[in-house]
């Protein structure tokens, strides 16, 4: 598992943001309607307006991270066609009821929300973010087992170990 600084992944935000077009990336009205009145538990799908009010608002706060939400989260970055986003899908979901009142989950289909996977510097699938409550948060590639998300959360989000 590799993280990288999110400092790093930040400057790459900004960077992006300004020099890229607003391109305004239309996502279904099933996709809009899963965020509304979530169930706790669920994997909650994020568009661009959701993730500016629930997570963090970029254009408000070009070069400072502040996090929007009440609990840590984990943003999937993911597209229906990826054979590792599908692997990681029943994972999260599982982990999203496991740690209902910890935590929330978040996914962010990139080929439906391409400014959000531009404004993040998303280049491969799935990139996951791990967002505490306070604080940095923390990037990883590729699809991580059942085990190293619970690490991740416990640890890192959670701060049980």
């Amino acid at each position: 598992m590799y993280m990288k600084s999110f400092k790093g992944v930040l400057m790459i935000t900004v960077a992006m943001f300004l020099v890229s077009c607003s391109m305004s990336a239309k996502t279904e009205q099933n996709d809009s309607e899963k965020t509304k009145g979530q169930v706790k538990g669920e994997v909650i799908v994020l568009n661009k307006a959701d993730f500016l009010s629930k997570v963090y608002n970029y254009e408000t706060n070009q070069t400072k991270w502040v996090y929007e939400g009440d609990k840590p989260c984990i943003i999937d970055f993911y597209a229906d066609w990826c054979g590792p986003c599908k692997r990681v899908a029943p994972i999260l979901s599982e982990l999203a009821t496991l740690y209902k009142d910890d935590i929330v989950v978040y996914k962010i289909n990139v080929d439906k929300e391409k400014e959000l996977a531009m404004a993040f510097g998303i280049q491969s699938i799935p990139t996951l973010l791990f967002i505490p409550k306070i604080g940095t948060p923390q990037v990883a590639q590729g699809a991580l087992s059942k085990e190293q998300f619970v690490e991740q959360i416990d640890s890192f989000l959670l701060k049980k170990k």
